[in-house]
C-alpha cells in the first residue's frame, strides 16, 4: 500500500505545510536552529510514527484479545548519528491495566509487528527524482 504526503515551504524559513490526504499538519524547526519551533520537527515526526502506529498496533491486538486495558503509553527517544550512519529508536511502553506475564511477552511480539517498526528495520530504499 502507498501512501503519499506532499510537503509545501515557502520563504518563511522551515515553516512546512505537509498534506496527507484531507489531512494537513505544519512541520518546523527549533528557534536555536533558525526555525520558528511552530511544529514537530522532522526527526520528532519520525518518532512520532513508531510511537502513534505501536499504540495502535497493541490497541487493535488488546481489543481483540478483550483485555482490560484503559491506556497504552509510547515513548520514543530517537537517536541520530549521521557520523556513523546509525539511528538509536528507544521505546518505552506502559500499560494502565492488569496484564500477566504471558500477555506482557506477547505484546512485545506485537509491538515489533507494527508497520513502521517493520519498516524501519527492513531495507529502505529512497528513489528521488527533480521535475
Amino acid at each position: 500500500m502507498a501512501v503519499t504526503v506532499k510537503a509545501s515551504l515557502g520563504k518563511t524559513k522551515y515553516y512546512t505545510e505537509v498534506t496527507a490526504g484531507e489531512n494537513q499538519i505544519i512541520t518546523d524547526e527549533p528557534v536555536d536552529k533558525g526555525g520558528q519551533n511552530k511544529g514537530f520537527n522532522p526527526l520528532e515526526i519520525l518518532a512520532t510514527s513508531l510511537a502513534s502506529c505501536t499504540a495502535a498496533t497493541l490497541r487493535m491486538y488488546i481489543d481483540r484479545k478483550e483485555w482490560e486495558v484503559e491506556h497504552i503509553h509510547v515513548e520514543v527517544e530517537l537517536e541520530n548519528y549521521p557520523l556513523t550512519k546509525r539511528a538509536v529508536f528507544k521505546r518505552d511502553i506502559t500499560f494502565e491495566g492488569n496484564l500477566d506475564d504471558e500477555q506482557m511477552k506477547r505484546l512485545h511480539t506485537i509491538a515489533d509487528a507494527c508497520p513502521v517498526h517493520k519498516i524501519l528495520t527492513n531495507d529502505i530504499e529512497i528513489l528521488t527524482k527533480f521535475s
